[in-house]
């Protein structure tokens, strides 16, 4: 099979680390005799400074026809984030129906845990996460700026298409899993859009009778994921909770710098997106330190979705191998000295 994927190194970190991890994705598919073509696009905070936009006009016309994109980081401390967001990463999300965001968070084998007694495989959980509507919905404005009655008026959105989609996905993955799905919500609060989600919960879950079906407040299961993270398995929620909930995953499993993610187009129709879930991290950016190994994990993901099921596990069992390695590489998330560079080479070794 012939792959062409759309990259995007983006800002701060982000261009290191994909930069560092392209060569190491090409070689593997030539490797296994898979033809993937990179296709990058400079977009970011930098192009945003210079022509007052972080992607051109056509942007998402010149996406469409990828198989998949990959993203390194989007945000640039110059930049207001709601404009780096609005203008690049959430347009992509919803334009290509990216409903699904799929962010697993995994405690390998010799990381560890900020969590006292935790070692390697007592956490291992995947939150799904609803992507394109919800808190983040672009509905709203402000009316009498700059006088004291200013309002601002914020509306989330949930719609019974865009709620079904990420609990189908959800609930399919628990009957892959371990049966055990979490619905997170605030419904005490939020008596409609929430509610409406717990109606849905149930009525999608009735579908699916072999998954046990817990819920939680978000506040609840902010502490319970510090509490008992290995009681998790599948977790969906909103838009904001699962962003928020998702780096409490990232770092009670040791580090943002292993966090990968997907953006999923469920019907297949348009490309989906991979991207590390650590963000631009500017105050790293430019020193050649940032972990690499959640773009790895990213580009992992990315395989197995678009059916190429063996670069996919020979990223992760490399992964895997390293980690759990007490001589190998890592880079300063991790409490070692290896730059970004050292920790590809060493994956490429064991590759």
């Amino acid at each position: 099979m012939s792959y062409q994927i759309a990259t995007i190194p983006g800002d701060g970190i982000g261009p290191e680390v994909v930069s560092a991890t392209l060569p190491l994705f090409e070689r593997l598919a030539a490797d296994r005799g898979v033809d993937v073509e990179f296709v990058e696009y400079g977009w970011g905070s930098d192009r945003y400074l210079a022509e007052g936009r972080m992607m051109p006009e056509d942007g998402l016309d010149r996406l469409e026809g990828a198989d998949a994109i990959l993203l390194g980081a989007v945000g640039h401390p110059d930049v207001p984030d709601h404009v780096t967001l609005h203008g690049l990463l959430l347009p992509i999300r919803k334009r290509f129906d990216q409903q699904v965001c799929k962010r697993p968070s995994t405690l390998f084998e010799g990381v560890e845990s900020p969590l006292a007694g935790y070692t390697g495989g007592d956490v291992d959980f995947v939150v799904f996460r609803e992507n394109t509507e919800g808190e983040y919905a672009d509905v709203g404005g402000r009316e009498h700026v700059g006088f004291p009655h200013e309002v601002a008026i914020q509306t989330s959105v949930f719609t019974r298409r865009g709620t079904e989609a990420i609990l189908r996905a959800a609930f399919a993955a628990a009957t892959e899993r371990e049966g055990k799905l979490t619905s997170i919500t605030k419904s005490n609060a939020q008596g409609h859009s929430m509610v409406f989600w717990d109606d849905l919960v149930e009525e999608v879950g009735a579908e699916y009778p072999d998954v046990t079906v817990e819920r939680l407040l978000v506040d609840a299961a902010s502490m319970d994921f510090i509490r008992r993270p290995e009681e998790f398995d599948v977790v969906v929620a909103s838009n904001l909770f699962g962003d928020i909930l998702t780096d409490i995953g990232a770092i009670v499993t040791g580090s943002m710098g292993l966090a990968p993610s997907g953006n999923v187009n469920v019907e297949g129709e348009y490309p989906s997106m991979y991207e590390p879930v650590h963000g631009s991290a500017p105050d790293i950016a430019g020193q050649g330190i940032a972990n690499p190994i959640a773009t790895v994990l990213s580009g992992a993901m990315l395989f197995e979705d678009v059916g190429e099921a063996g670069l996919a596990a020979a990223l992760q069992e490399a992964v895997e191998g390293l980690l759990a390695d007490p001589e190998a590489p890592r880079t300063p998330d991790l409490g070692g000295s290896a730059s970004t560079g050292d920790v590809v080479a060493a994956l490429e070794a064991r590759l």
